[in-house]
């Protein structure tokens, strides 16, 4: 759509150049400028009391048909431009809401995140960064442009509220993580995520210890503590600050795995689909190259249960995901031996 702004200035640059034009046809014809001038401002904006001297000839009567169609338009399209610009405001507001919505009704299967202030921009930051789907709801317009920017799905509105929950498929998603600072706002979406599905993943956020068990009541999986995770990681600088300096400069800067990076290993998830040259096998039998490069450290099934420090005896399963500890370069060779039917065992190749 044409800027109301530039439509405006084109039109009125025509009807200026019309009115100039015509008055000095009218002049040159042999009418005074006065005279032209009025047969101009009658002509072009319709009053038509008559001609000030008769038009005969037909190059006048040509002439005069071009200066009434070109000023008409003009004077028409600079009336578009300004019902375009008042208009405009009102349309860019609807365009903006379907623009942020439009995609998320095909979701399934998704993370919604219920503020984004500081802990909800680090909370996207992390979901894209592992090609996770999410949406996230907040009232701030400022920080949803900021996030519909980078590309995010976005709903403006009270998370509190159900319709909004709805229109973020509250129905269909995995897992809602509700991270506001409010620990009541908190509390309350629990329980409204809680009574619109029943089956979904709540992750709340908690500012107070006593918030946890209100949080669990109202209907939480998992509730994490911001300032006592905080406080236990500043203890464990303080008692182990050997380890920790190894691992991590700073706490609040950097999560696990960028800790983790800084030797060369990052935690994982293997997701053992179903048809994976994976299901069947031992975990003692998978190898990787000549020399294993990663440690299987848990296994979350496919009910959700978790297996911490599995058996090399266990046999995995279709629907399984490896938790995985691995060598940086290790990563995407797993990932590739998932996906493909030859996989490296230990004394032979399957």
């Amino acid at each position: 759509m044409q800027s109301s702004f530039r439509k405006i200035l084109i039109g009125a640059i025509f009807f200026v150049l019309t009115n100039v034009i015509a008055i000095f046809g009218y002049w040159f014809a042999g009418w005074d400028l006065l005279e032209a001038v009025y047969m101009v401002i009658i002509t072009i904006y319709g009053v038509g009391y008559g001609e000030v001297r008769p038009i005969e000839t037909d190059g006048m009567k040509l002439f005069t048909i071009g200066v009434i169609v070109t000023g008409c338009t003009s004077a028409i399209y600079v009336l578009g431009g300004f019902v375009q610009l008042i208009a405009e405001g009102e349309l860019k507001r609807v365009l903006g809401v379907r623009r942020m919505t439009m995609g998320i009704e095909k979701l399934t299967n998704h993370v919604i995140v219920c503020g984004y202030g500081r802990v909800g921009r680090i909370l996207a930051r992390e979901l894209r960064h592992s090609k996770q789907e999410f949406v996230v709801i907040d009232t701030n317009q400022e920080r949803l442009q900021e996030a519909e920017n980078n590309g995010l799905f976005v709903i403006i509105g009270d998370a509190t509220e159900e319709k909004i929950l709805d229109a973020a498929g509250v129905k269909r998603a995995r897992v809602v993580a509700s991270v506001l600072p409010d620990d009541a706002a908190n509390v309350f979406i629990t329980l409204t995520v809680r009574e619109l599905n029943p089956d979904v993943e709540i992750i709340a956020r908690g500012e107070s210890p006593s918030t946890e068990k209100k949080l669990l009541r109202s209907g939480a999986n998992k509730v994490v503590l911001p300032a006592a995770i905080g406080a236990s990681k500043i203890a464990h600088l303080i008692v182990h600050p050997s380890v920790e300096e190894l691992l991590s400069d700073s706490f609040a800067k950097t999560s696990l795995n960028e800790d983790l990076d800084q030797i060369g290993l990052q935690i994982n998830e293997i997701p053992i689909e179903s048809g994976s040259p994976f299901a069947g096998h031992l975990l003692s039998d998978l190898s990787l190259g000549k020399m294993n490069q990663f440690v299987v450290i848990a296994i979350r099934h496919a009910d959700e249960s978790v297996t911490r420090s599995p058996e090399a005896e266990y046999q995995i399963k279709s629907g399984d995901t490896l938790v995985i500890l691995a060598h940086l370069n290790a990563v995407p060779q797993l990932r590739e031996k998932v996906a493909r039917p030859e996989i490296f065992y230990r004394g032979a190749r399957g």
